[in-house]
């Protein structure tokens, strides 16, 4: 039986997060060079990947909505780990790399995920269609939370800058994790149907959810994984913020680069949601992502800028503020009528390569 129970659990998914560890253990306290630098960046890509692996096979286990909530705080915890590590260490930029990579996501989120899985799912269903009743409160807790920490430090009087005090921070920090929390609680108790697919269907349906024990083990690997991958990211965040210097791009990339690397595991889950004609897995992945990256990233960067005494900038720019305003709106009208063609698609695939594009050549 036990034999049987652990060749349930993919050889790759066990080994990579002992060989993160093993290779953690190595180069921890050194400075690495450019070679072993790679090999730890790689490392740190494949347990991004399996622990995400991971928490999909426990989000099988619970179903939706839960699953997707599993998903969403493993991203996050690594996003949050990444921030925090590179915050530390310190370095031109450090100061609003928390506000770039929340910031990223979100743009990411709104306009390359939510605009793929749109472009994706209806080359295959034409028409495709959602719960309403879910997508838009989700939206609604989003567009609050963006303009509280990352529109309102540019024009409050305390400090100078795009600044919060330190009573402000906290406020910000409290409001961040109590409305990300209520958020929850509907989505997982109160009106959990309003977050299950429109069409009747769920992502269990396709495939027999894996045992407990199964899960029980996916949740130790996925620890584990989590562990690598602070370590790793501590190790190389005087690297990675190096690389982007030497490449001549705003210290902007480096928040975009963060984001687009725990994202990736989850934007493929998203997709082929989409494909398979369930677009509300689809936006609860997406919208859940962005909800608990400001939720949860924003109390632990201001507890860390308040405890290391480091500082922190939380208000964006005129130009990305525009940006914002234009993704929230468009976002809000996409959502809101429950229905959507490839039209909607390429309208939030244009925005995001606005986005990047601007971001590399302000």
């Amino acid at each position: 039986m036990t034999r049987r129970l652990f060749t349930s659990v993919p050889v790759w998914s066990i080994a990579v997060p002992v060989l993160a560890c093993i290779m953690l253990a190595a180069i921890w306290g050194l400075a690495p060079g450019w070679f072993l630098s790679a090999i730890a960046g790689s490392t740190l890509i494949a347990s991004v990947l399996v622990a995400v692996h991971h928490a999909e096979v426990i989000a099988h286990r619970l179903g939706e909505p839960f699953g997707t909530l599993v998903l969403a705080l493993a991203v996050t915890v690594i996003e949050v780990s990444l921030i925090v590590s590179m915050m530390r260490a310190g370095g031109e930029g450090s100061s609003a790399l928390a506000r770039d990579t929340v910031y990223a996501t979100v743009m990411i989120v709104c306009n390359g995920v939510i605009g793929l899985c749109l472009l994706m799912g209806s080359i295959r269903h034409r028409t495709i269609g959602f719960r309403v009743e879910g997508t838009t409160p989700a939206l609604a807790v989003l567009a609050t939370l963006t303009t509280l920490t990352l529109v309102l430090p540019t024009y409050t009087s305390s400090t100078a800058g795009p600044t919060f005090s330190a009573p402000q921070l906290v406020f910000a920090g409290v409001v961040s994790f109590v409305l990300w929390g209520v958020f929850v609680f509907v989505q997982t108790v109160r009106h959990r149907d309003y977050f299950l697919p429109a069409n009747g269907h769920s992502e269990d349906a396709h495939a027999a959810p894996p045992s407990g024990a199964t899960a029980l083990i996916s949740l130790v690997l996925l620890l584990v994984s989590l562990v690598a991958v602070v370590g790793l990211a501590k190790v190389l965040a005087p690297s990675i913020e190096a690389a982007v210097v030497g490449a001549g791009m705003p210290h902007a990339v480096v928040g975009i680069a963060i984001a687009l690397m725990v994202l990736l595991p989850e934007t493929m889950s998203a997709v082929r949601a989409a494909r398979s004609d369930r677009m509300q897995t689809s936006f609860n992945l997406a919208l859940g992502s962005a909800l608990a990256t400001i939720g949860l990233t924003i109390p632990a960067v201001a507890a860390t800028s308040i405890l290391l005494g480091l500082p922190l900038d939380l208000g964006l720019p005129p130009k990305e503020v525009a940006l914002l305003a234009l993704t929230l709106l468009l976002t809000s009208t996409t959502l809101s009528g429950g229905r959507a063609t490839i039209l909607q698609g390429a309208v939030h695939l244009v925005v995001f390569a606005v986005f990047v594009f601007l971001a590399m050549v302000p």
